[in-house]
Parts: C-alpha cells; sequence; structure tokens
C-alpha cells in the first residue's frame, strides 16, 4: 500500500502541485512572450502613418535587401551544409566528432564578436585581407559582407537539425536501396533526403529567420548604409532615431514575416497522416 502511494507521488502530472503551478507557469510565460508582441501590434495600428513607414523607402530598400542577401545566404547555406550534415551523420572519426563539438559556435558566440572575428578575418588588416585586396576583393562594408555575417549566424542552425536528420534515416535502408541497383547518388535523393526532409525543413526555416534578423554581426562587419548593406533590424535602429512610425512598420513587417516562417514549418513538417483526419 505504501509502495502505491509512493508510485502515485511519484507521478507528476497527478501532483497537485504540478496542478497549480504547470498552468501557472504557461500563463506566464505567454503573457511573458505574447504582451510584448501585442503590445507592438497595438502601438502600430494607433499611428496612422503606419502605412506610409510601411510603404516608404527606407522600409521597401530594406526589406529587398533583406530578401535578397538572405536568399543567397540560404541558397549557400543549402548547397555546403547539406553534404557537410550527412557526412557528419555517417561517419565517426575523431576529427569530425571535434568539428561536430564546434558547429554551435556562432549560435553562442556574441554576435558582435563574429563580426569582429570576420573583420580581423577579412579586413584590409585582417588574416586574408592583403590576399584579397591582391584579386581586387573588397569585402567589410559591402553586400557580400552581408552575406558572410548571415551565413555565419545562421549555417550552425540548419547544419545541426540536417545532421539530426540524416541520423535518424537507418543505414540499412540506403545500404538495401544501393543492393537493389539504385546508386549512392539516387538512395541519397530518392529516399535519405525524403525520410529525413522534416529536420532539413525546420533547420532551413530558422537558418532563413535568423539570417532575416541578424544585426550584431552585420552591422561590425558590413556596416549600415542604405541600400548596400542596410538590412531591415538594421533599418529599425535607424528609424528608431527619426521615425517611429517607420520603426513600428519595419518591426511588424518582420514580425509577420516570422509567424509565417513559424505557420509554413508547421504545416510542412506536419505528419502525413493528421491531414487525413
Amino acid at each position: 500500500m505504501m509502495g502505491a502511494s509512493l508510485a502515485r507521488l511519484r507521478g507528476i502530472p497527478g501532483l497537485p502541485v504540478a496542478g497549480i503551478f504547470g498552468p501557472a507557469a504557461t500563463v506566464i510565460y505567454l503573457l511573458f512572450i505574447g504582451l510584448p508582441v501585442l503590445a507592438l501590434l497595438i502601438r502600430a495600428a494607433q499611428h496612422g502613418n503606419f502605412l506610409t513607414g510601411l510603404v516608404g523607402d527606407l522600409a521597401l530598400t530594406a526589406l529587398r535587401l533583406s530578401l535578397i542577401t538572405s536568399s543567397i545566404s540560404m541558397g549557400i547555406i543549402l548547397l555546403v551544409g547539406t553534404p557537410f550534415a550527412y557526412l557528419l551523420a555517417r561517419n565517426t572519426s575523431w576529427i569530425l566528432r571535434i568539428v561536430d563539438s564546434l558547429i554551435e559556435l556562432p549560435i553562442v558566440l556574441p554576435p558582435v564578436v563574429a563580426g569582429v572575428a570576420m573583420l580581423m578575418a577579412f579586413g584590409r588588416q585582417g588574416v586574408l585581407g592583403p590576399v584579397l585586396e591582391t584579386l581586387g576583393i573588397g569585402l567589410p562594408f559591402t553586400t557580400g559582407a552581408v552575406v558572410f555575417a548571415q551565413i555565419f549566424v545562421a549555417a550552425p542552425f540548419y547544419i545541426r537539425s540536417a545532421k539530426l536528420g540524416f541520423q535518424s534515416v537507418a543505414r540499412d535502408y540506403e545500404d538495401i536501396s544501393q543492393t537493389l541497383g539504385i546508386s549512392p547518388w539516387g538512395t541519397f535523393w530518392r529516399l535519405t533526403v525524403p525520410l529525413a526532409a522534416p529536420s532539413l525543413l525546420t533547420g532551413f526555416a530558422l537558418a532563413w529567420a535568423r539570417s532575416l534578423s541578424e544585426f550584431g554581426a552585420t552591422i561590425m562587419f558590413a556596416g549600415n548604409l542604405m541600400g548596400k548593406t542596410q538590412t531591415m533590424p538594421l533599418a529599425i535602429m535607424t528609424a528608431m532615431e527619426s521615425s517611429l512610425d517607420s520603426a513600428l512598420a519595419l518591426s511588424v513587417l518582420l514580425l509577420a514575416g516570422s509567424v509565417t516562417i513559424l505557420i509554413g514549418l508547421g504545416l510542412a513538417t506536419r505528419p502525413k497522416w493528421q491531414n487525413r483526419l
């Protein structure tokens, strides 16, 4: 009888404490996250010049630059990150284990530090600066620097998620496919990628959202030049100095983009059997 009582006590869902604090913690968290977002939308709706700020030169120029640079960044991340993630998932050598442990470094590294580090690597006085200058390449404070900064901070999100997705695909499936006459390349595209697709899509969405929201590394390495390096987050900082309407419009625009990515991610990764219900 005492054992049954202890078992009931160990069952967290049955504890009165969990029944009280669980919903309370949920409400606190939702208020903490939702209240600032709601306040942003309310203040934006209260400003009569919201639409003007949304279609102003500052907003449209920054939006166009952000979409172009983030699309280029994601293309490079997909092209390089996918085979890299597959290699990490299938190879267990000690060298790759060390590399694997360093993948998240750009995530935990302060973005400003990342920008300074990129200046020390690719700037005129950096490690590769003289070589790039000899080739006629000036990278810092250019649109290319924006792409570099976005790749630096966003790539780990895709690579880590893609690696977990590839690891979830049993190696036996690939071996069986190749014994049936399917080439390794065909097996990868027709078997491995579809099975790992939810993780690949998750990583892609997180990386794209991170590249769109990148601020610290961009302002340090690329600067804040309108039409050249001023992305949406940098435009918000600039607008706060002169026009709250433009800052609110840009903030709502980025918020809408983030929500769209989350909704699209949820629909794309939803199990097929749920769609039939």
